[in-house]
């Protein structure tokens, strides 16, 4: 009996783990350099240096609708939070077409690609080691 008990103990310490700057307690994703990653509204992912980002909201979008001709392409902003590993807290925008597509966190670049079109839409973005 003694060998399935200590079996079944150490199952589940295998299963309990602790999670990394969540306040939800479930572990965020971990975003290398040099990689693209998509987010929506409400996700937060671990940065390589160990600094955490989080996609706030869509703050405007008044870029044109698709199959309408429109004189301006119009521009959408999103807004992010970011805390460094040493608990140092920004916050700040990106936009599709007008203002900053980029933002630099510490040693990182982040770049927007992408923004998908709705209330909650989905940002396809890129991190990497900044110039």
């Amino acid at each position: 009996m003694r060998p399935a008990f200590a079996v079944a103990c150490l199952a589940l310490a295998a299963c309990t783990g602790v999670a990394a700057h969540g306040d939800s307690g479930r572990s965020e994703p971990m975003i290398a350099d040099g990689t693209d990653f998509g987010m929506r509204p409400g996700d937060t992912v671990t940065l390589a240096d160990r600094s955490t980002l989080r996609y706030l909201r869509l703050v405007n979008d008044s870029r044109c609708p698709p199959d309408v001709q429109c004189i301006w392409a119009g521009n959408a902003e999103i807004a992010f939070a970011w805390h460094d590993a040493a608990g140092a807290r920004a916050t700040f925008s990106l936009h599709t077409t007008v203002g900053d597509k980029q933002h630099r966190l510490g040693t990182r670049m982040l770049t927007l690609r992408s923004l998908a079109r709705g209330d909650a839409p989905q940002a396809q973005l890129h991190i990497d080691i900044a110039p």
